[in-house]
């Protein structure tokens, strides 16, 4: 009898053993802020059946977990606050989290320019003084983990910190400046959870069922993909990869000596305009080794002289050659190659440039600004921009190896770093993404506005959702021409009749060499601005920049009104012309305008254009802008033609 009963309690003490413990996702740690003012939902794992019991402040709620494992309880609103303790009690454990703070949380997604980090791979602006001054510790940062799935996830990996000196050179630039504006003026806790990824489409932060309600157009691109295997495609995409690595290191260029100038015309080598990043050419779904040549003319004297290349930023590495003869080489992207050539190096006459890049990833190619790109001898400057020729040497596509990105297809990211805080209560989003998209603006106007109303239909309110414009960026325009970057913020500014959104404009502050510009203080500024106005009462800030009105004609002149001028229009520079207007007739071609302040109107005219249709303004990469209202904030680009 003993023995049995001895049995019964060792089967007892085995099976209590293996009880699981009970769990919540990461977004519940210490140091956590938690949404003021509305129900708190707090959810996790535990056995079949077991019984839970959340404890904070003066509220216990008790549940159950349901057939799968899953509970979850449902607090009373809390107003803002702190610090606190929860306890959350399982049969089998107890976890307890400390420093809790009750405030206003708000959800920071979009690619690279919200991923940057305050000191990192990017450095903002006199970041060491930022990194000394940051003690806020009402604000808290919850960097969410990388990461992909085909599935929605119901977890990631990620910790909530207190913003001080030691932990804030981590924080995203853009929502940490953000949050500091917000929480001095308004002395209450801010949470920020960073959700990002560099070098991301919009497709791939939209949910599967939203993003199959879209037109087929939308999913051509990943046709190739639909319907897979995942593990299989992993795994046999894996050897592929493998394939692929092993022929970059036997480059068909090195073994051929296409460095050397060619002693005929090859019509194996094809054409590209030089600078510009691939991921508008033919090279856009490539990654691998191509190689680029140009031929240039030396004056007589040139022979035999040192001289110096400027190259510009490359993506990824390079090898570069003049006249057969190795001049550098560098590892890493975006770093500005500047190489010394050396003594007869250089000849009289043609000389021919061969650059091999390997990209590893996304983009590649020469993507500086033309007036980068040159040879410098004996204080002259040799232009190197212009029609190059290019041969494709090791690519991932002729083994057919995909580079599965969070790109590779649609709602990747959704699923890995959204879905898992659908349930948790949020004040709004901050949203900076649209680079990758500028190829394809005008989906852009489809599929922004679905990723907003996807997010709201999924938390299930219509939270307020503002995003940073994109910046200005590239060369400057010689003479008015086309856009994507101005067609994508148009898009961006057309996501504005949806409600509760709003936009920050920030083609004053950008960087034409540099697509990460460093002065994230004016953005995470510039978004507060308008929550202050919109989410907190503060009605006597201004949070927006002039916005175009109507247009009407008088004559030969057009005549621009504006909303938003605050106590009226400014041009910065204290010049009675303002720059980045162009003008069309009838034939809608576009000549560079005279504009000037007429009160609170403008006046735009050309002698080229003697019966104006339409007129457009910052319609370009990287415009002129020196029109701003009284608040300092920069008139929004726009045009009146369609």
């Amino acid at each position: 009898m003993k023995k049995y009963a001895y049995i019964l309690l060792l089967m007892s003490l085995l099976t209590c053993g293996l009880q699981a413990e009970v769990k919540l996702p990461h977004i519940f740690s210490d140091n956590m802020i938690l949404q003021r003012d509305k129900v708190l939902k707090i959810w996790g794992w535990a056995d079949k059946g077991e019984k839970i019991q959340v404890s904070i402040l003066e509220q216990t709620k008790n549940t159950q977990a349901d057939e799968s494992g899953y509970w979850s309880v449902n607090l009373d609103p809390i107003p803002y606050g702190g610090p606190y303790q929860m306890r959350v009690q399982g049969s089998n454990n107890t976890i307890t989290f400390d420093n809790i703070l009750i405030g206003d949380v708000w959800l920071c997604s979009g690619q690279s320019n919200m991923e940057m980090p305050v000191n990192g791979w990017g450095q903002v602006y006199n970041y060491e003084q930022e990194i000394k001054d940051a003690n806020y510790p009402t604000i808290r940062a919850f960097n969410v983990e990388k990461a992909m799935s085909m599935t929605p996830n119901s977890d990631f990996n990620g910790k909530w910190q207190v913003c001080s000196p030691q932990t804030v050179s981590g924080f995203s630039a853009v929502a940490y400046f953000f949050a500091r504006k917000l929480n001095k003026e308004l002395n209450i806790p801010i949470g920020i959870i960073n959700s990002s990824w560099g070098g991301t489409d919009i497709e791939t932060w939209i949910s599967e069922n939203s993003f199959n309600k879209l037109p087929d157009t939308f999913k051509e691109r990943y046709a190739a993909l639909q319907g897979i295997d995942l593990a299989k495609f992993a795994q046999e995409n894996e050897a592929k990869k493998q394939i692929y690595l092993n022929a970059l290191k036997n480059d068909l260029g090195i073994k051929n000596e296409w460095f050397k100038a060619p002693k005929r015309i090859s019509f194996a080598w094809k054409k590209m305009q030089v600078p510009q990043e691939w991921s508008s050419t033919e090279l856009a779904t490539i990654d691998g080794i191509v190689w680029f040549r140009y031929s240039f003319t030396l004056p007589q004297n040139a022979n035999g002289k040192t001289a110096t290349l400027n190259l510009g930023p490359i993506d990824d590495d390079d090898i570069s050659w003049i006249n057969g003869l190795k001049v550098g080489e560098t590892v890493g992207y975006g770093v500005p190659r500047t190489y010394k050539i050396e003594k007869d190096i250089l000849k009289d006459g043609v000389n021919t440039l061969t650059i091999k890049i390997t990209d590893h990833t996304g983009g590649g190619g020469l993507y500086g600004l033309p007036k980068d790109i040159y040879l410098e001898v004996d204080g002259v400057q040799y232009p190197l921009a212009g029609e190059w020729e290019y041969k494709e040497s090791v690519t991932n596509k002729e083994f057919g190896y995909i580079d599965f990105s969070p790109n590779a297809y649609n709602s990747l990211l959704y699923n890995a770093m959204i879905n898992p805080i659908t349930s948790l209560g949020i004040k709004g989003v901050i949203w900076y993404q649209g680079e990758n998209n500028a190829n394809a603006a005008y989906n852009y106007r489809t599929l922004f506005p679905t990723l907003i109303n996807d997010w709201r239909n999924k938390w299930g309110y219509e939270f307020p959702f503002y995003w940073v414009q994109l910046a200005n960026y590239m060369a400057k325009d010689d003479q008015p021409q086309d856009s994507k970057w101005a067609e994508l913020r148009e898009a961006q500014t057309m996501t504005l009749s949806l409600p509760y959104t709003g936009q920050a404009v920030i083609t004053d502050i950008g960087d034409a060499k540099d697509i990460h510009p460093r002065n994230k203080q004016d953005v995470g500024l510039r978004l507060s601005l308008i929550a202050l106005n919109k989410d907190y009462g503060r009605k006597d800030i201004i949070y927006s920049g002039p916005t175009f009105n109507k247009m009407a004609i008088s004559g030969n002149k057009a005549i621009i009104y504006f909303d938003n001028i605050a106590k009226g229009l400014k041009v910065s520079d204290n010049n009675q012309s303002i720059k980045g207007f162009s003008i069309a007739g009838a034939d809608n071609k576009f000549v560079w305008a005279k504009a000037y302040l007429d009160g609170d109107k403008v006046i735009v005219e050309s002698n080229e254009v003697t019966n104006p249709v339409s007129v457009r303004y910052s319609w370009s990469n990287n415009p002129e802008v020196n029109l701003f209202n009284s608040e300092g904030l920069p008139a929004a680009p726009f045009r009146t033609d369609k």
